[in-house]
């Protein structure tokens, strides 16, 4: 057991950004708040038996790599926001972190190391949350609304006046947004509101569950000519979402790169981070390369956030999402860029994707693989058993570049691919989509055979 005079010596971060230190008995401490490098004093606050949390009370030696939070909502005292994470850490150090954490994971749980590690994805530190979920309550015992993220580790909203990773403009908001629900006679109803900036509009989405009142949809119009924001209503489930008056311009986002414009609604999955998606999509394409005289299937293909830009380059490409809605906006957005001719899309279920269907779709030269969370298991574990029983006629791609949010999942898949499928992975690298967060997002480069990566 950790005594309260014991000083601990810091040794890494973990996922959760605190401190992992290990105590005089060899047991395991996180150190919420504490730092790589740091010797700190802890109270602890649960006990397991091969490790304990605990929080600093006094440090004598501080880590190089420690920086004053921007925002003044980040802490770890109680009611300090919980929406970032690694404030108090350098943002070069953030980024190393994510880059371990990357690294560790292969290895650990895929037992694969890449070949050569990409220079990390990097972008600005503050005010590029282009999208965020808010969540809105009314506390009557104080007469006050609140709007913004959850406190740390609680249920409760964190009692926000500003936020430094939402757009200056949105952040600005967060106030008059207390007043505007203060304001509506259904404030008891309206549990949240989400933010979708596209490259000239900037949207939000009302959740209410009653139908608001004339008075009330006046008061919303009135807020979004004052603050040139455009309103969405959601009654119940994402389906559900309407614009609340019709005209205006509409939600979109850019890939410069490719000269390509991708409409979009509030409520699609789109990147948080549209300035790291743009150079992202730029370094997948040419690490994917594809050739003029290629075939590619791009897997969860989503609104065809990589298949346009892969069809400015390929011969023909295949998108393939797992449902008929998110696959119709995808051909619709090909259309409106001129791709139609090189592009097609199908549904599927991928996550129960068999050799048999992997042979149905027809042989690539190379795939683009951007997954959800869960990964892409069943497709890794499909292509592993088609090399160990190849089908007639039905030749593997030549070349796989991953597009993971889970450093987790995408190890697990590499093992399958380079254990099992026959390939190598040749470069892998993070992406720091969600600066001041332990969110890890990440790239890999798999090859059939000798060839090398471009």
């Amino acid at each position: 057991m950790t005594q309260a005079n014991e000083w601990l010596n810091v040794e890494s971060l973990d996922l959760d950004a605190q401190g992992v230190a290990h105590n005089e008995e060899g047991k395991v401490v996180f150190i919420e708040g504490a730092l790589p490098g740091e010797q700190v004093q802890v109270q602890v606050s649960r006990r397991k038996n091969n490790w304990e949390q605990a929080a600093m009370t006094a440090m004598r030696r501080e880590s190089s790599q420690r920086v004053r939070p921007a925002c003044p909502h980040f802490g770890l005292h109680a009611g300090a926001c919980g929406g970032c994470k690694m404030q108090h850490l350098h943002i070069g150090a953030q980024v190393a972190v994510k880059q371990r954490t990357l690294e560790d994971n292969l290895w650990h749980l895929g037992k694969v190391r890449a070949e050569r590690m990409l220079r990390p994805i990097e972008g600005p530190a503050w005010g590029y949350r282009d999208r965020a979920r808010l969540s809105v309550r009314h506390v009557v015992k104080k007469g006050v609304v609140l709007v913004g993220f959850h406190e740390r580790k609680s249920r409760y909203i964190a009692d926000m006046q500003s936020c430094a990773v939402l757009p200056p403009r949105v952040s600005a908001m967060l106030l008059p947004l207390r007043a505007l629900i203060m304001s509506m006679d259904q404030r008891e109803r309206l549990p949240q509101i989400e933010l979708a900036a596209g490259s000239e509009v900037t949207a939000l989405v009302l959740r209410h569950l009653e139908p608001l009142t004339d008075a009330d949809l006046n008061r919303l119009r009135e807020f979004g000519r004052e603050h040139d924001v455009q309103w969405w209503l959601q009654p119940k489930g994402p389906d559900t979402v309407r614009l609340l008056d019709e005209g205006g311009k509409p939600l979109r986002y850019e890939l410069p790169e490719f000269g390509l414009t991708m409409p979009f609604k509030p409520t699609d999955f789109t990147q948080v981070n549209q300035h790291i998606n743009s150079v992202l999509v730029g370094r997948a394409l040419r690490l994917l390369a594809p050739g003029a005289d290629e075939r590619v299937i791009d897997w969860f293909c989503g609104l065809g956030n990589f298949t346009l830009p892969i069809a400015t380059r390929a011969r023909e490409v295949l998108g393939i999402e797992g449902s008929e809605a998110l696959v119709a906006r995808s051909r619709e957005n090909a259309a409106a860029n001129g791709l139609a001719r090189n592009t097609s899309f199908a549904a599927r279920n991928l996550f129960e994707m068999t050799p048999e269907l992997l042979v149905a779709d027809g042989a690539a030269d190379k795939w683009l693989v951007d997954p959800p969370r869960e990964g892409a298991f069943a497709l890794a574990k499909a292509l592993a058993e088609l090399h160990q029983a190849p089908a007639a006629g039905w030749v593997p791609p030549q070349r796989i570049v991953y597009v993971s949010c889970n450093p987790a999942t995408l190890a697990r898949d590499a093992g399958l691919l380079v254990h099992q499928a026959g390939y190598r992975c040749t470069a892998a690298g993070v992406v720091n989509m969600f600066p001041h967060t332990a969110h890890v997002e990440s790239i890999a480069v798999f090859e059939q055979g000798d060839a090398a990566a471009a």
